[in-house]
Formats: C-alpha cells, sequence, structure tokens
C-alpha cells in the first residue's frame, strides 16, 4: 500500500536520457553471522516491468523492503527514483506505490471513504470511483473494510498503490485471492500503466503465467545471488532449454526434443513433401527455464 505524502511528487527525468528508475550495486544484507545478500546487482528501466523471481527464503521480501525504504541494508549502493531510500522523504514516498503481500489496517473505513482520503494527499489522482470500477469494487464501495473478503481486501491494496498516479509501483504477490476474471482485469490494469502511463513496475510473484504475461524482463535471485536476467529468451537460451515439435506420421503421433524447432520443422516439411500433419511446436516456457535454471543451481 502506498503511504501518503503531502508534498507532491517531483518531475520525472525525460525518457530519452533517464537513468534507471533502480540501480542496485553490490547490494549486501546480514543478519548476525548469516548472510542473507551476497552482492546483488541489479538496474530497472523506467517504464520497465521486471518480475523478481525466486525461491522462499532467496532474499526477495529483504530487497524489496530495502527498495521501498523499510529496511537498512548492510551495505551497497542502492539508487531508487535518484534517492537513497535510507534518506527517503515524504516527496519521494509520493513518487511510490506500494502494494504489500498483506496488510491490515483501516477495518472501520468504508471503501470509497478510504479511496477518497488516499486521493486528498496527491495532486493529480486517479478519480477513485472509476479507480473503484477498475479493480473490481464498485459494488463494495459502501462496504466496510473489515467486511471485505480476502480477495476483495487485496484489490483494495492495489487501488490504495495506484491511486496517487505513482512514477515506480512495487507489487509483492498482487493477485492473491483474485479470481480468474479479476486476475486477467488487472493483467490488463498493469499492462495500461506500464505502456501508456509509463509506470515502472516491480513485481514479485509465485505465479509464473503471470509474470510471463506482464514482465518485460526476469531477474532470478536464488540464495541471495542474482543468477540471471534477461527476457524469457534469453533466459531460455542461457540453459539451452529445448523446444518440443509434436507431428503425425504413420498414423502414429510422435515428438521430439530439439534447440532448433525452426530447422526439424523445414526438414519435416521436406522430408515429408508439403505441410506436416498435425505439427504443433512447444517452445520453453516461464515454468520451464525457472526450474531449469533452479536445477542447474543445485547441481
Amino acid at each position: 500500500m502506498v503511504i501518503p505524502a503531502a508534498a507532491p511528487p517531483a518531475a520525472a527525468p525525460s525518457s530519452g536520457s533517464a537513468p534507471p528508475a533502480i540501480s542496485i550495486r553490490d547490494l549486501r544484507m546480514r543478519y548476525g553471522s548469516r548472510d542473507v545478500l551476497h552482492g546483488v546487482d541489479l538496474d530497472v528501466q523506467r517504464g520497465e516491468v521486471l518480475a523478481l523471481l525466486g525461491p522462499n527464503g532467496a532474499g526477495k521480501s529483504t530487497t524489496i523492503e530495502i527498495l521501498e525504504g523499510f529496511r537498512r541494508r548492510s551495505s551497497g549502493d542502492v539508487n531508487v527514483l535518484g534517492i537513497d531510500p535510507e534518506d527517503a522523504t515524504d516527496a519521494w514516498r509520493a513518487r511510490v506505490g506500494i502494494v504489500m503481500q498483506s496488510w491490515r489496517d483501516h477495518a472501520r473505513w468504508r471503501v470509497r471513504e478510504l479511496v477518497e482520503h488516499f486521493a486528498l494527499y496527491y495532486p493529480a489522482p486517479r478519480d477513485p470511483q472509476e479507480l473503484l470500477g477498475t479493480v473490481g469494487l464498485a459494488e463494495q464501495a459502501d462496504q466496510e473494510c473489515a467486511k471485505l473478503s480476502g480477495g476483495q481486501r487485496r484489490r483494495l491494496d492495489v487501488a490504495l498503490g495506484i491511486i496517487g498516479r505513482p512514477e515506480l509501483l512495487f507489487l509483492d504477490e498482487p493477485t492473491t485471492g483474485f479470481d480468474p476474471e479479476a486476475r486477467r482485469d488487472f493483467h490488463s490494469l498493469v499492462e495500461r500503466l506500464s505502456s501508456v502511463e509509463g509506470m515502472t513496475v516491480l513485481l514479485t510473484t509465485h505465479d509464473l503465467a503471470e509474470a510471463e504475461r506482464l514482465a518485460d524482463r526476469i531477474a532470478v535471485l536464488v540464495a541471495g545471488r542474482l543468477v540471471a536476467s534477461g527476457s524469457i529468451g534469453e533466459l531460455a537460451d542461457r540453459i539451452r532449454a529445448q523446444a518440443e515439435v509434436r507431428w503425425s506420421e504413420g498414423g502414429e503421433l510422435r515428438r521430439q526434443q530439439t534447440e532448433d524447432p525452426s530447422r526439424l520443422v523445414w526438414d519435416l516439411h521436406t522430408r515429408l513433401g508439403g505441410p506436416v500433419p498435425d505439427l504443433e511446436v512447444r517452445r520453453p516456457t516461464l515454468e520451464d527455464t525457472y526450474l531449469g535454471m533452479l536445477h542447474q543451481e543445485e547441481s
């Protein structure tokens, strides 16, 4: 959820010369004698949707909390919208939207009242009623927050996170509790925020299909180390993930794993003298790539 601030947000640099929205160099975190982050380096460009993936205990939450200014790091350089989060001001916080994994507060507020209250802290907020419709809470507008279901409360968290039109949005498991229709609508909203409004989004999720749909780039954190960063295709190339080609021949359904499906399809076309019956090419999904990467790290 976003933390309100009275000061108006500072203007963002022009996209042509803008530095990264987030820049991390040699980020380290230690709790007592236990190292949680081991020299993480990462840039998130303005207008980009980046999904930070990793198994439980990888250090994702710690990284996000440092970027949000909620946790002091042990060492390293961190720059978020031109500011070290440890020195964050109210003006900086007004430029950042946060949707936490869980948040329990404002129980006696009615939904519309709470959204309208938050809108007062921003110079150009979204229209509260329109926003409630966008996140699927129009029918619950006069309901007390305490009476919302888990999924409805999650939608309210999202509404509060974007009411102020932030430049940078942190989304921590944003669609937990959403039904399929609400999840689809939310995905469309994030795509619009990024492509139309130029909002930068850092997303953490265990829903790999969600990450595959929304993210321009994927970063994978394992045991406190950033083991990979790139597009899904780039990550698949890195672990040499293979595609599967399926076709019918001689009355049988056949399948073959290959790193070059285009070459295999052409060879089949040539050998069979025309269109390949029941041809299907299944390229590596993000789930295939991610699990293969974890397997490599563990071996």
